[in-house]
């Protein structure tokens, strides 16, 4: 009989092939959308025009039988277009709430910094607590609410740059970055005559994404793991060239994270490489950067990098 996390693998595995045959050349951007979404956390997506990000969410929404919306942001995109609103009954004289498209299974926030930080801000409850205030009352959303946000560059037009409480919702950022030349190819001989997205179709169901995401708690982690990981995210904070180091949060994202990592190699337990595959996308996007630092060139990844280079692992 298979354990809880074998089968927790099988489920991953049939996902990375529904979105592999998509997602040509983009197995890194895969492994991690993939470990996020195990671990139950959401994913921030920044990258140029053209590179995937939508698709990547498409993608994997579509292999999983479960309800998917997306919300194209704009400037003039309101809180109430995002959550839903309150509407009066003229029959039965009182007010109905309407739901907006975040009551769903698989959010997709498209372009978010291109909204007003206000509407911005209307996805913080939902993304840290998985419910929605309106008018006074609480609304729970699906216990499968996976939210995948897209935002291009902060230095391109019309962009607002997301605060950092919403950043720290995120349990990982990462780009997809562009494809080898080759894979490029493909890709324009996969979409001569369609798109490969036409044909995927349901793989897993939203059960099968619950076990899982129970099967990644079940991953050990040891209590050298434990500190290895604390130690990493306790030298961001007042490290030289970061105002703002990563929180608690950071922690228990990467923990959870690594867990992913190791359900996905076929493994019952975290190893030091898990933690720092998954260090830059899950600490560098917590972290403020004194101005200094970013106009010389400084990335939040590369202070990571550096930190890991510190922070021996345990045997």
């Amino acid at each position: 009989m298979q354990t809880a996390v074998a089968q927790g693998r099988d489920v991953v595995v049939k996902l990375a092939d529904s979105i592999g045959r998509v997602m040509k050349g983009q197995d890194a951007a895969v492994r991690r959308l993939l470990a996020a979404f195990a671990a139950g956390g959401h994913v921030l997506l920044e990258d140029k025009p053209g590179t995937g990000k939508t698709t990547l969410a498409k993608t994997l929404a579509k292999s999983i039988g479960a309800k998917f919306h997306r919300v194209q942001f704009t400037p003039d995109l309101l809180p109430s277009d995002i959550l839903g609103v309150s509407v009066f009954d003229q029959k039965g004289q009182r007010f109905e709430f309407h739901e907006g498209p975040v009551f769903t299974h698989i959010l997709l926030a498209d372009e978010i910094n291109r909204a007003s930080p206000r509407t911005q801000s209307a996805l913080l409850e939902a993304m840290a607590e998985g419910q929605v205030s309106v008018d006074g009352k609480t609304y729970r959303l699906p216990e499968l609410f996976f939210v995948i946000a897209t935002q291009n560059p902060v230095e391109y037009h019309g962009t607002y740059p997301l605060p950092e409480a919403q950043m720290d919702r995120f349990m990982a950022q990462f780009s997809p970055g562009y494809v080898e030349p080759e894979v490029e190819v493909e890709i324009l001989s996969d979409q001569e005559h369609g798109h490969p997205l036409d044909a995927v179709g349901p793989c897993a169901s939203v059960a099968d994404v619950l076990a899982l995401r129970q099967a990644v708690r079940d991953v050990r982690i040891s209590a050298e793991i434990k500190r290895f990981i604390v130690e990493i995210v306790r030298r961001s904070r007042g490290a030289p060239r970061i105002v703002v180091g990563a929180s608690p949060r950071a922690s228990l994202s990467l923990m959870k994270m690594a867990q992913a990592a190791a359900l996905i190699d076929g493994q019952d337990f975290v190893s030091p490489e898990q933690v720092v595959e998954m260090a830059v996308p899950v600490v560098a996007h917590r972290l403020m950067l004194e101005p200094d630092a970013r106009f010389s060139g400084v990335s939040p990844a590369g202070l990571v990098e550096e930190i890991l280079k510190a922070v021996p692992p345990p045997v």
